[in-house]
């Protein structure tokens, strides 16, 4: 299992996240991993699809580490 810190910039501004980090097996796992409530893109506080968020690899996760959300960051409004 991988880290990721996820990014988007698609939906700026209050009650949005701006990025998450997650554990996954790949990039393109990652990205279809999201940090709202419904784990859904379609929400108003994340992005659209996994096609507008960024991943970049951020190192190895703990043995055993589940596949899923680590931290996330809201910006409440």
């Amino acid at each position: 299992m991988k880290l990721y810190l996820l990014r988007q910039r698609e939906r700026t501004g209050y009650d949005t996240y701006d990025s998450c980090v997650v554990a996954a097996a790949s990039a393109a796992r990652a990205k279809n991993i999201t940090p709202t409530a419904s784990g859904r893109f379609d929400s108003d506080s994340w992005a659209s699809s996994a096609r507008t968020v960024t991943a970049m690899y951020l190192g190895e996760a703990r043995q055993g580490m589940p596949e899923g959300l680590v931290l996330t960051s809201f910006n409440a409004g």
